[in-house]
């Protein structure tokens, strides 16, 4: 656990949590926990159970925010996406009126970025703490929107060139996960709204124009993210299209194999009859005669495949 006393931006670190139980003359407290710390803050700032229980809980936790007495308990989910895998992590926050309590399972590269924006804006209250950290939040989304684009394009560009079995895989993969991310960017958004139209004493409601600008980010997110998943049905279009297009090409050509073969296979059957009066039977080098016309006639019929665009 980190304490910090922050005043237009600058940190001062403490080492004594119950320091921020009193508010600062100027500036406010930030406390950056884990979850072990928990059990040290709740009774200290009079968290509740439920709260408490939700920082806890392994399971995914829905964006959300929570008005009591004092404090607003704020879940927002931070994402990360490494080895083409994308990351969700709970962002549990504590907001009150002289301090603000940051809780976390993992690393959130927000928090990190968060530090000198802080002392670039001059930050001296826990609200546009939130803000700034919200918005980060929400651009890091379109960061990551980016990057799911550019697989995407990759990916269709595979399909084109050379289609697979694997790339089915890649395909539903990736739309589940898009799917996945809609489903939180919907409650998310709520939030950010909550935030922006809400009268919610703890936030200045000068700021609460700023929060405005980032739900309009959010439901950019929300619409970009649409535009994957209706891109995602359009690959697997243009997949099932490239697999019957492969089909109708082998097809196409055992067809004219098969055409080519037949006449050939027309002229060893005449001459394969137990008839002893054929026409060139007894003929000396018959056999080499009709040898060259059969590669004449299977040659032809490929020549004339090949300029016809057959084959």
């Amino acid at each position: 656990m980190k304490i910090r006393l922050v005043n237009n931006g600058v940190f001062t670190v403490l080492d004594d949590v119950r320091t921020a139980l009193k508010p600062p003359a100027e500036g406010f407290y930030w406390i950056d926990a884990d979850l072990e710390d928990l059990e040290v803050l709740q009774p200290l700032f009079g968290l509740h159970d439920l709260e408490v229980e939700d920082c806890l809980n392994d399971e995914e936790q829905r964006p959300k925010i929570e008005v009591h007495e004092g404090h607003y308990f704020i879940v927002v989910n931070s994402i990360r996406f490494d080895d083409e895998e994308i990351f969700l992590r709970s962002l549990n926050i504590f907001l009150s009126k002289g301090y603000i309590i940051t809780v976390t399972k993992q690393k959130i590269n927000e928090l990190r970025s968060l530090k000198p924006l802080l002392l670039e804006e001059r930050v001296s209250s826990p609200d546009r703490f939130l803000y700034y950290l919200t918005d980060l939040v929400v651009d890091n989304y379109f960061v990551v929107g980016d990057r799911i684009e550019d697989r995407i394009e990759k990916l269709e560009e595979d399909i084109l060139m050379h289609t697979k079995k694997s790339h089915l895989t890649e395909i539903i993969g990736l739309r589940s996960e898009i799917l996945w991310l809609k489903r939180v960017l919907g409650p998310q958004r709520e939030v950010i709204g909550t935030l922006n139209k809400r009268d919610l004493k703890l936030i200045d409601p000068e700021l609460q124009k700023y929060f405005r600008d980032i739900y309009e980010n959010a439901v950019k997110v929300s619409e970009t993210f649409d535009t994957y998943r209706d891109l995602m049905a359009n690959l697997r279009e243009a997949y099932q299209s490239s697999i019957a297009g492969r089909a109708n090409e082998i097809m196409r050509v055992f067809t004219a194999l098969t055409t080519i073969f037949m006449p050939l296979t027309f002229i060893t059957g005449i001459y394969g009859m137990n008839f002893d009066y054929i026409p060139g039977l007894h003929t000396k080098g018959g056999s080499l005669i009709l040898l060259t016309f059969m590669v004449v006639v299977g040659f032809g019929m490929f020549y004339i495949f090949r300029k016809k665009d057959w084959l």
